[in-house]
């Protein structure tokens, strides 16, 4: 077995419900990097599966060093199965590639040739240029929520949702996934300094099991790249998202207030069952609202960096002459 200390690339498979596809994935992955001069291991994550994936992925391990299996209580989700594989990855590159067949290992040598090759590069994101899936339920609401998210997150991919993907472990150590966040794993660490570039890769249609996506996941993605939005720009500022949306409200209804007293108090209108008066109340208060809401995320944010915290940035070794 290898030293878990001299590993230098760590293959991570997060598996659901793919009883039919595992050997093959197996067998397939064990052909291509038992050719590689590197050394490597391969780390299956079972999310829960109900179709006898976990016992099969255990009879597997059990006659193959280079196999690391773990075991999720239950179905769980794929970010949080690939963060399991991240936690449990030993080595310096962690490739992340899909239980059902449809990436092509093959094509890992050659992404890893380009990482070495390319040494200010950390993520190498695959693009399924020539995807082998319908259309209309899932090329094409792909292709919308690519650009989406390329538009919102300033960083630019083709193929957000290809699983095919080569980081080195120091781009993602400060990244944590969950919901459906891995698909985003490329501009949160994009965040933190990470440098980003794309290659094709091949794809295959599924031949065996059933795909776990629809159209309600495109649903889900929309929803997290609003939190992804948030996060990205305000994390280390929150009053700028809140006391913003608070300003807006706060004093226009204030104002509102003001002329209504004014109007009070020197015309003796009476201004109690005025709609205008319900409105300036209303503003005021939802304004007072958010602006608070902005001063306790302000305190949060400090609880969370000042001493004994996280850090507020990270340093980077100088550049090499």
């Amino acid at each position: 077995m290898t030293d878990s200390a001299s590993i230098q690339v760590s293959l991570i498979a997060p598996i659901y419900n793919e009883y039919e596809n595992l050997p093959d994935l197996v067998a397939r992955v064990e052909s291509v990097m038992s050719a590689q001069a590197r050394t490597w291991e391969f780390v299956c994550v079972d999310d829960g599966s109900r179709d006898g994936s976990d016992k099969l992925l255990r009879e597997l391990a059990a006659t193959r060093p280079w196999l690391q299996a773990r075991f999720l209580r239950r179905n769980y989700g794929q970010s949080t199965a690939m963060q399991a594989g991240f936690d449990a990855a030993q080595g310096e590159v962690l490739v992340t590639i899909d239980g059902d067949m449809q990436n092509d290992p093959a094509d890992i040598p050659r992404l890893l040739d380009l990482l070495d090759s390319k040494p200010e590069i950390d993520i190498i994101s695959g693009w399924r240029r020539h995807r082998k899936d319908k259309t209309m339920s899932r090329k094409l609401p792909s292709m919308i929520a690519n650009r989406l998210i390329s538009k919102v997150t300033s960083v630019r991919l083709h193929d957000y949702g290809c699983s095919l993907k080569l980081y080195r472990r120091e781009a993602v150590r400060y990244v944590k996934i969950y919901g459906e966040l891995h698909r985003f794993i490329p501009a949160l660490a994009h965040e933190y300094g990470a440098k980003v570039m794309e290659a094709e890769v091949n794809h295959f249609p599924r031949t065996k099991g059933v795909s776990k996506y629809g159209i309600d996941r495109t649903i889900r993605v929309l929803l997290d790249l609003m939190w992804v939005k948030f996060l990205l720009r305000f994390l280390h500022r929150p009053m700028h998202a809140f006391g913003g949306i608070g300003a807006a409200m706060f004093f226009p209804g204030l104002l509102i207030l003001f002329y209504l007293a004014g109007h009070k108090l020197f015309s003796g209108a009476d201004i109690g069952g005025r709609p205008l008066l319900q409105m300036g109340m209303m503003l005021t208060l939802m304004g007072a609202n958010f602006i608070g809401m902005g001063i306790l995320g302000e305190m949060l944010t400090r609880i969370w960096h000042e001493p004994g915290g996280k850090a507020q940035y990270l340093l980077r070794e100088p550049p090499s002459e």
